[in-house]
Formats: structure tokens, sequence, C-alpha cells
């Protein structure tokens, strides 16, 4: 059954920590998001942590989207949405500092939830909250390239409502050329629908 995006339009601010590995588009990610929000006439900001961002080596992106201006410029501490772009990272850095029951947990895998070795995380989060979604395997098909950040945004959309997958696919068109953004497009807009069609995950 399709899924109903969240009613991110009550809150001040939508709060969003993206964590992969140098090379995995991160950083990029988060500048993407917070373009869209700007093509819906919203607030936003995007900023990395400081640290390597050798290729490889762990990073994270920050992104908080609102209605009014953003003032604060702190890492997201307590994120509204949580996005893992690399499932390798599941063990290795602490990811789920911060997260809250109401937070929307998005992981790159193609894996059922059981076999990652989340099952703490799944029993404090509410049903539908915790999302997988093939993001890697889509930008093959897609882009030729395993480069999950435009999927992973797709998926974003789709379970949270907090930017449209049209303005996504804009923000996508504003930051590549015709033929990579032609691929990006395809991957996010098969991960939204992917998502949108998807059973939640109950723990």
């Amino acid at each position: 059954m399709p899924r109903t995006p969240g009613a991110t339009e009550t809150c001040a601010m939508f709060q969003v920590r993206i964590h992969g590995r140098g090379g995995q588009g991160v950083v990029t990610s988060a500048e993407m998001l917070s373009l869209a929000a700007f093509k819906e006439g919203r607030h936003a900001q995007a900023f990395p942590s400081f640290g390597s961002e050798r290729t490889g080596a762990p990073v994270v992106s920050f992104c908080r989207i609102a209605d009014e201006a953003i003032r604060t410029r702190e890492p997201v501490a307590a994120p509204d949405a949580l996005l893992v772009q690399d499932p390798t990272l599941l063990h290795q850095v602490d990811l789920f500092s911060g997260v809250t029951a109401d937070a929307y947990v998005l992981i790159n895998t193609s894996r059922e939830i059981g076999r990652l070795g989340v099952g703490d995380l799944a029993g404090r989060l509410r049903p539908g909250r915790l999302i997988t979604v093939p993001a890697s395997e889509l930008a093959r098909q897609y882009l030729r390239r395993p480069l999950p950040g435009a999927a992973m945004l797709g998926a974003f959309a789709a379970c949270t409502g907090a930017v449209s997958i049209d303005s996504v696919e804009d923000a996508v068109r504003d930051r590549f050329p015709p033929r990579m953004a032609d691929g990006n497009c395809a991957a996010a807009r098969a991960a939204y629908e992917l998502v949108q069609s998807s059973e939640p995950v109950h723990a």
C-alpha cells in the first residue's frame, strides 16, 4: 500500500543527517536537498562535518529545512531523518546517536532489515520509520555508477514528504550536466516509487 508522507509541515524545522564515505557524494546530497527545499520557497542550509574527506573515509553532512530563517549552524545532533549511504558504517560509527522514535532512518541496502544487525534500532522506532532502499543498485542501473545520493533523496522524498520528488529532480538537474542528471533523476524517481509502494517495516 502507498506510504503517507510525514506531516513535516507542522515542524518548525526538519533536520537531516547523512552518513557515508568519501567519494559517495555525501556532501553533494545535502546540497541538493537544500536546493530542492529552496525551489519550494523554503529556507535551507547544508554543510559537512569537519574531518577527513578522503575516498573511503567516513563523512557526515547535514541539512536543515524550515519555513523561516535558520540561525543555528551547529551539527545536527537529533535528526528528524537519518540517511545511511554506506551500510558498512552500521557497526563502525555511532550512526544512530540522537535518533528518536519519531525519526526516519533510510539505509542504502538490498538486504532485509533482520540481516543488518539493527534490531535495537528497529525496536525503538515507530512502525514504518526504518526503511531500506537499494540506492546503489538503482544508481548502477540508471547511472552506470554506484553513486547512491540521488536515489536516497528520492526515497527521502517518498517517506518524509519534506520535499517533493519534482523538486529533487530539479535540484539534480541544476547540479549535474544533462546526461548525468538524466541518470540520477531516473534513479531518484525509481527509489521514490519503490518506497511509495513498499510495506512499512514493523519492529
